[in-house]
């Protein structure tokens, strides 16, 4: 395969990741804002702010674990006895907070698929670059083998 033919390929793949990444970024962040979720207001930081991006769900899920640690008496779900009355409290604590890591987790994904579809952007045109500077040189040479 030539070199141009692989830059090309590299660049087109780094572009399609990009897009990717940024379209799975925003639709996260749009799908999480629909939701209407909001910080609780006892949290450390972004008490208050709508949920629509990462580190907003990283602090509500802090406050919720936080909240599900004093209802149970620093147990979890699995150490409460079947017959505690917070025992359902906690369970929806558990996957409330299990969702929120889950959409941290989907914009950390997305995030590295736009970061890792520039830097192919970047290898693929390096690799032309490169292609094109071998044909520079070579292009003389081979004109003067013909000629003799």
């Amino acid at each position: 395969m030539k070199a141009r033919t692989a830059a090309l390929i590299v660049i087109v793949c780094g572009v399609v990741f990009f897009v990717a990444g940024v379209a799975t970024y925003a639709m996260v962040s749009t799908t999480l804002g629909a939701q209407n979720i909001t910080v609780s207001e006892d949290a450390s930081m972004f008490a208050g702010q709508h949920i629509t991006q990462p580190w907003e769900a990283f602090a509500q899920a802090n406050v919720i674990n936080e909240h599900a640690n004093k209802i149970a008496g620093g147990k979890t779900y699995a150490e409460l006895p079947q017959t505690d009355p917070n025992r359902a409290t906690v369970m929806n604590a558990s996957f409330l907070q299990a969702s929120l890591f889950t959409s941290v987790v989907a914009f950390g994904v997305a995030a590295m698929a736009a970061v890792l579809g520039l830097v192919l952007v970047v290898i693929g045109l390096a690799l032309r670059s490169v292609a094109n500077d071998a044909a520079a040189v070579t292009a003389p040479v081979s004109a003067k083998q013909t000629a003799a």
